[in-house]
């Protein structure tokens, strides 16, 4: 069967309500992952998920939730001397929101480590398509980003598709250089490019023209060969760069920000899912700010499955 391999890091996702803290499971490729097995056919391309985390009874909670949400976790690697990271949220009045984060050792940075781990890099040199984040990159040691950059080129010689968002946090990566460097190497083995602006210009720099600098990351992306680019701006219109011209769509309205939590991730895997299923960059897009305005309608990274919106879920076809 086809199969779409997510990458990264699931944590426990901590938030302080009337009654107390609550705890739900996120980060952001898992709830990429989420949205992509919710908006295709499993029959066509079923959606994966590979991670490490812990033998311990909130891994198994992980597992089991993603498994209801139609994910295979046949390549989640257990590592019984590890944990899961854990985060915490903090919403301001206008939904944005600062994190604190308990990750270090966790068990997501060493799946490389796994007895098993060479048996999901064979999986995934011969996917249809991977999709993977800045995150995924920053968590893992020096020589575990090489095997995966291996896997990666893989992958597109044996014709499966990478995608890339770019979700570039400084405090996990050696320094800006190391970042820019790694991102050059996946860039240069990528079909599509899922680029936040803000951290374009975190790790490239900025201009006082947003403008200019959202035409300075797709001009980058593409000079690596990346074939499809687009640039996210929150509430302002994205760039998509597809089928060899340039577009602006514009964002959905939303009647209340209160939680931007995954709001690039659910856009992403919105936007990705259209494309998977024939549609053009323009409809893909709006598929995306439709699904990201619910998302950020309300607090956490997954939205219940009622509560998405019947735009998106209007467009589950087969996937080639």
């Amino acid at each position: 069967m086809n199969t779409l391999y997510a990458i990264g890091e699931c944590m426990i996702e901590l938030q302080r309500s009337a009654t107390g803290i609550d705890y739900r499971f996120g980060g952001d490729t898992l709830n990429a992952a989420v949205y992509l097995a919710r908006l295709l056919d499993p029959a066509r391309l079923m959606v994966a998920y590979v991670t490490g985390l812990g033998s311990d009874s909130m891994s198994d909670e992980m597992c089991a939730s993603w498994q209801a949400e139609g994910i295979n976790t046949d390549s989640v690697l257990r590592l019984p001397e590890r944990l899961p990271g854990i985060y915490m949220i903090d919403s301001a009045a206008d939904g944005e929101r600062s994190f604190h984060y308990w990750r270090r050792d966790s068990a997501a940075r060493h799946w490389l480590e796994a007895d098993d781990a060479g048996r999901v890099l064979l999986r995934l040199g011969a996917a249809h398509t991977i999709y993977l984040s800045g995150i995924s990159l920053a968590i893992l040691s020096p020589g575990d980003r090489e095997l995966l950059l291996v896997a990666l080129g893989q992958c597109r010689a044996r014709g499966g598709r990478v995608v890339f968002d770019n979700n570039y946090r400084p405090r996990l990566w050696e320094s800006a250089a190391v970042a820019a460097d790694l991102y050059a190497r996946v860039l240069a083995n990528c079909d599509l490019a899922l680029l936040t602006l803000d951290d374009e210009q975190a790790l490239y720099g900025s201009s006082a023209d947003a403008a200019a600098d959202c035409s300075a990351a797709i001009a980058r992306a593409r000079a690596f060969g990346v074939g499809e680019v687009v640039v996210k701006r929150g509430a302002a219109p994205c760039m998509v760069w597809a089928d060899g011209g340039l577009l602006e769509v514009a964002a959905s309205p939303v009647a209340q920000v209160v939680d931007t939590t995954a709001a690039g991730d659910s856009f992403g895997a919105a936007y990705l899912a259209a494309r998977l299923q024939g549609a053009d960059g323009a409809t893909a897009a709006r598929a995306g700010h439709c699904l990201a305005a619910a998302v950020i309608g309300q607090r956490g990274a997954i939205i219940a499955r009622a509560a998405m919106p019947a735009a998106t879920l209007a467009q589950r076809a087969p996937a080639d």
